[in-house]
């Protein structure tokens, strides 16, 4: 009986298993940046909300020296 060449089945197997690493390699790429992306958003949400908190006792300062004037 003659052999059968699988030569071109093993290539074919070969192609696909690249393909879906490099898939894997830009998903995971993706993914980092993606948490890079949310690390700065957390951080200037973190700076925005001191900035805020700063102003409220700022103005409520304000208000407090402005009663004590009419005192």
């Amino acid at each position: 009986m003659a052999e059968r060449n699988t030569s071109k089945s093993k290539r074919a197997e070969a192609a696909k298993g690249t393909t879906a690493s490099k898939s894997e390699d830009a998903s995971a790429a993706e993914v980092a940046g993606l948490k890079a992306e949310l690390a700065a958003a957390r951080a200037r949400i973190a700076e925005l909300e001191q900035k805020q908190a700063d102003t409220i006792n700022r103005i409520d300062w304000v208000i407090d020296s402005l009663h004590n004037l009419t005192e």
